[in-house]
């Protein structure tokens, strides 16, 4: 009773301090023509929202790439649209097709630091009470001190509610497939992690510990028998998740080529991701892009995983 009690607490505390954090401005607020990270996802939710699925990627007269065109993988799009379709019913002009650019407004605001808070608490956060109970080691007040970190982390919390990003989402999948993967539940945790490499590009960062460890265990179960057995249930795992998520670009080879073209710019030099991730690991402003994640080490014959500290920067 006295562990879920201080669990209550340290969940109660990385609410308000999202939440006072929120309430601040963002980078980019009254800045046109782009006005910052905020009307990027504004605008997603206009795209989503008002244009058939078919051109979301597409450059159109309704959809200008060079304005925060979507250059996120499937998911991070249906979650947008989700948003859309809660906005939509709140105020039809924040998501208004060309009128509602670069919309601003304090209850605008407020809804979509919300759509963030919701996110965190039905991702994030239960990921992050779960894993510090189940896989760590120690006293409950250690367990609970090690939540405290996770939970109140500066750079999460300033990057997703001080500028404006939906980045616990992708580390709230990796990291329920970090506890899957803990508790024996190797085709979950594939499956977990698979939803976070489709909701963000970025959690590349962390596919390699996760292919190891996987890897690791199933050679060091047999290639021959169960191991080939589990190697073959992640494999179709794995398929069947990507499948799901990109079944509606798949009917036509250039719907999927132009969304792996925008989630990897290459034909673009990778100017964008490039730029903008120099310019903000040096700029003088207080939202550095740092976000932390305890980890797999990616020990290819480990016995079972084990956890260390990967701190990445995001765009």
């Amino acid at each position: 009773m006295q562990t879920w009690s201080l669990v209550s607490i340290c969940v109660l505390l990385a609410i308000i301090a999202r939440w006072g954090v929120s309430l601040n401005s963002y980078s980019g607020a009254g800045k046109p023509p782009m006005f910052g990270d905020y009307e990027a996802q504004r605008h997603w939710q206009e795209v989503t929202y008002n244009l058939p699925i078919q051109e979301w990627y597409f450059n159109t007269t309704n959809n200008d790439l060079n304005y925060w065109g979507l250059d996120y993988p499937p998911l991070t799009a249906y979650h947008s649209w989700i948003c859309a379709y809660i906005a939509k019913t709140i105020n039809p002009e924040w998501v208004e097709l060309h009128k509602s650019r670069g919309y601003e407004s304090t209850q605008h605001k407020l809804f979509m630091r919300m759509t963030v808070l919701v996110a965190d608490l039905l991702i994030y956060i239960p990921a992050v009470v779960l894993y510090c109970l189940y896989l760590t080691d120690g006293s409950s007040k250690k367990k609970v001190s090690i939540m405290f970190c996770f939970l109140l982390y500066p750079g999460l919390i300033l990057i997703d509610y001080g500028h404006f990003q939906y980045n616990g989402v992708s580390l709230g999948f990796a990291l329920w497939g970090i506890l899957a993967l803990g508790l024996g539940w190797d085709v979950l945790g594939s499956m977990a992690f698979s939803l976070a490499l489709n909701y963000k590009q970025m959690e590349l960062y962390h596919a390699l510990p996760f292919f190891c460890y996987l890897l690791g265990k199933c050679i060091k179960t047999g290639l021959i028998g169960r191991g080939l057995f589990l190697l073959v249930r992640i494999g179709v795992t794995v398929l069947a998740t990507f499948a799901l998520c990109w079944l509606p670009f798949l009917a036509e080879p250039s719907q999927a080529m132009q969304v792996v073209r925008r989630i990897f710019p290459v034909a673009r030099g990778l100017f964008e991701v490039t730029y903008s991730s120099l310019n903000q690991r040096f700029t003088k402003k207080p939202h550095l892009p740092i976000k932390s994640l305890r980890f797999l080490r990616s020990d290819i014959f480990s016995e079972k995983p084990n956890f260390m500290v990967f701190h990445c920067f995001e765009h």
